[in-house]
């Protein structure tokens, strides 16, 4: 398996046919194991365990609708409301985090309106907290704690 930028954890495996799928808690079913959905699982197990986000308020690959047409953002975090609050967005590890994809999240969030935006491929993780009132943003050092975003709000 690929290294991470994450810690490991106890996942599931299974193969069928020559492929081979994961076993994703949040949507309870095995998923097809690509570089980008062994980050996803990754990253969730680490926001999970190590930033103590409830599992209940995270959900992969929430359908919404853009210009029309529909999207799937990776990962949407809400909030004790049920109103989302965070998008996670994934990429595969050899994949560099470049201007497309923040523009990819940020069309999400032209939807959505969450008050955090996050990317990882995995090793590299980005987090940028949005400031509606000011129209502005700034890049955190690190990706926040579930307790944090209660403290501020956010959650």
């Amino acid at each position: 398996m690929i290294a991470l930028n994450l810690p490991t954890f106890e996942y599931k495996l299974k193969e069928d046919n020559g492929k081979y799928f994961i076993f994703d808690p949040l949507r309870k079913k095995y998923i097809l194991l690509t570089p980008e959905e062994w980050v996803r699982q990754h990253f969730v197990n680490y926001l999970i365990s190590c930033k103590g986000y409830p599992s209940g308020r995270i959900g992969n690959e929430i359908s919404l609708c853009l210009n029309g047409r529909k999207r799937r953002c990776d990962t949407v975090i809400y909030s004790q409301e049920g109103m989302p609050c965070v998008i996670v967005e994934y990429k595969a590890p050899h994949i560099s985090i470049s201007q497309d994809v923040f523009d990819q999240i940020v069309r999400y969030n032209i939807v959505l309106q969450v008050e955090y935006l996050i990317v990882s491929n995995g090793k590299n993780h980005y987090c940028c907290q949005i400031d509606y009132k000011n129209q502005s943003y700034v890049f955190l050092e690190e990706i926040p704690e579930y307790d944090f975003l209660q403290k501020n709000r956010a959650i």
